[in-house]
């Protein structure tokens, strides 16, 4: 027997994704990802929304860590 999604009432087309997340923001993440580690347009929004959030999250990190230490290792 198929699996089929349940039709919800008063909505068409796909069910679940991202619904309304920002376009500005979209756009600087991908910038900010693009930036630091020079992905393509196309490789950077291949990304899922949580693994592309994440890749801007760590990137961030790095760079706070690099701003408080001048000097020394970025890992310990």
């Amino acid at each position: 027997m198929p699996l089929l999604q349940p039709r919800l009432r008063g909505r068409r087309g796909a069910a679940g994704g991202i619904v309304g997340y920002p376009l500005d923001r979209l756009h600087e993440e991908v910038a900010y990802v693009a930036y630091h580690v020079h992905w393509s347009l196309a490789e950077i929004l291949a990304l899922e929304h949580a693994d592309r959030r994440r890749w801007a999250d760590e990137i961030a990190a790095i760079n706070r860590r690099l701003n408080e230490e001048p000097e020394g290792p970025l890992w310990s």
